[in-house]
C-alpha cells in the first residue's frame, strides 16, 4: 500500500511544513483502497487526518485543528494492530506527525 517513496516525500513535505501536499501523499494509497475496512486503511486515514489537522491550525483555524486531531487519536491505537509487513514505514510516518504536534504545541 505504502511504499519507501512515499514516506519519503511525506517527511520532506512535513519538513518544509507543506502539511496539505504531504496529506495528498498519503492520500494517494489510501483513496485506492478506501472502500477496504482493514485496520491498515483506517490507520492511513488518521495519519490524513492528522495532517489536516497541521495545516487547520497553520491556516489559524485552532478550534477546528483540535477537532481533527481527535480523529487522528482515534486511529493512531491501529498501529501495531495492523499486521503489515510495512510497520516500519508507518512508524516513521506517525514519529514524524508525533514530532510535529510537540512542535506546534
Amino acid at each position: 500500500m505504502i511504499t519507501t517513496n512515499d514516506v519519503d516525500e511525506f517527511t520532506k513535505a512535513m519538513d518544509e511544513q507543506r502539511y496539505f501536499d504531504a496529506h495528498e501523499v498519503l492520500e494517494k494509497p489510501w483513496f485506492v483502497n478506501r472502500s477496504k475496512k482493514t485496520k491498515e486503511v483506517q490507520l492511513l486515514k488518521g495519519f490524513i487526518n492528522a495532517c489536516v489537522s497541521f495545516e487547520l491550525y497553520k491556516r489559524g483555524r485552532i478550534t477546528a485543528s483540535k477537532n481533527v486531531w481527535k480523529t487522528y487519536l482515534k486511529y493512531r491505537q491501529l498501529l501495531f494492530k495492523t499486521g503489515s509487513k510495512k510497520i516500519k514505514l508507518y512508524y516513521d510516518i506517525f514519529l514524524k506527525i508525533e514530532n510535529t504536534k510537540k512542535g506546534l504545541s
